[in-house]
């Protein structure tokens, strides 16, 4: 089953970005919101995690969130999204799992 991974939280707070990245399945994708999209600074340890994913695995980031916090351009293999397309993601995916 797919599964859409939401993350809100800082990678740099605590465990659940590195556990959520060693969950990641066949066919499942990653949304990063809130602090989470700290994850995209350049030559940081979540960025370079990132990286690792391959294409196989589709990251996108809220759109709104990453303009908050300063970033500039998310890196190769994200798609920067907005709210719209947010729900359209929890719709795509057989199963959505927010990492509270």
């Amino acid at each position: 089953m797919a599964t859409l991974h939401v993350l809100s939280h800082s990678p740099f707070g605590d465990g659940r970005f590195a556990s959520c990245l060693r969950l990641l399945g066949e066919g499942d994708a990653l949304l990063l919101c809130g602090d989470a999209v700290y994850a995209l600074q350049p030559a940081s340890t979540p960025y370079a995690s990132l990286e690792r994913l391959g294409a196989s695995t589709p990251v996108y980031a809220l759109a709104e969130d990453h303009a908050a916090r300063g970033g500039g351009a998310p890196g190769a293999g994200v798609t920067l999204v907005d709210y719209a397309a947010f729900v359209e993601l929890c719709c795509r995916y057989e199963r959505v799992n927010s990492w509270l």
